[in-house]
């Protein structure tokens, strides 16, 4: 009985020590009971203010892609190109019967015209018209006295852009000495002229000076271009296509670089700065290989 009664006597230590034990086991268990452990979310992201914010960035990202969207410039439907057909989303066959209009010396002279010859879709047709541009010889054709038919001279009767002189160029209509001397130094620069293209690169031409000398001329005697491989060439390089800027071409670079490969130059459309005026010479100068 006292071995019994030895296991509960204690001394003062000892007691404190238990009654420590004691509130040190209520504490635990009062935690454990009334205090909440599940995690709490740093931020709800169902609030007015986190959606509104959402909201605000998703429109200020839309903005940002319209801004990077190629630019739409005015146009003559009757110049063009294949690489310009395929950028509008025309199919080959509406290209073609396009191509074999104008190379019997015919010209399209309006909206309609161009329907008819080309047979497109009322949706595109739609979607391109707005920027058709014709030059006022087509729009407003000038005639001869007692003559309603217009003055229009055929590709046969054309005169050679890479030997047309000085004073011929000076008889179109906003072109003076300094305009036609520079156009002759452009062409020596060059070594001549490959495509009429290139006539929309010389500084101080618009459009219009430029419809108007197409009426008169147009490269016959093409110089042959020998094209780089834009997947193994520099930014340098790129910088020797007349009309292009070391910041352009190093751009151009850059987008290459970044995307590995490159299949279609309408891909080069992306890049900010380019134009389409830029690009159709830069198809001249450029091949993927």
């Amino acid at each position: 009985m006292e071995k019994f009664n030895s296991h509960f006597v204690f001394n003062q230590q000892q007691r404190n020590g238990i009654l420590f034990l004691l509130f040190l086991i209520t504490g635990m268990l009062c935690t454990y009971l009334f205090v909440d452990f599940n995690e709490e979310k740093l931020m709800d992201t169902s609030s007015k203010e986190i959606i509104d914010l959402r909201n605000e960035l998703d429109s200020l990202r839309v903005l940002e892609l319209e801004s990077r969207r190629p630019k739409a410039y005015p146009f003559n439907p009757n110049f063009i190109s294949d690489f310009k057909g395929y950028t509008l989303g025309m199919s080959a066959e509406e290209l073609n019967r396009l191509n074999k209009y104008r190379s019997e010396e015919k010209w399209i002279s309006s909206i309609q015209d161009f329907k008819n010859v080309t047979k497109i879709s009322d949706s595109l047709l739609n979607e391109i018209s707005p920027y058709f541009k014709f030059p006022d010889w087509i729009a407003k054709p000038r005639t001869k006295k007692g003559n309603t038919k217009a003055t229009i001279k055929s590709y046969k009767e054309k005169k050679d852009l890479n030997t047309v002189s000085e004073t011929e160029l000076q008889k179109i209509k906003g072109i003076g000495e300094k305009l036609s001397d520079r156009i002759l130094k452009y062409r020596e620069k060059l070594g001549g002229f490959s495509a009429d293209s290139q006539v929309y690169t010389i500084y101080g031409l618009n459009e219009q000076v430029v419809e108007q000398i197409f009426m008169e001329f147009t490269v016959k005697t093409p110089k042959e271009i020998v094209k780089m491989d834009l997947h193994n060439i520099s930014a340098s390089d790129i910088a020797t296509i007349p009309g292009i800027s070391f910041d352009l071409a190093k751009k151009i670079w850059e987008f290459r670089i970044l995307r590995g490969s490159i299949k279609d130059f309408s891909e080069l459309k992306k890049i900010e700065g380019m134009t389409q005026r830029k690009l159709e010479v830069i198809q001249l100068y450029l091949a993927f290989e």
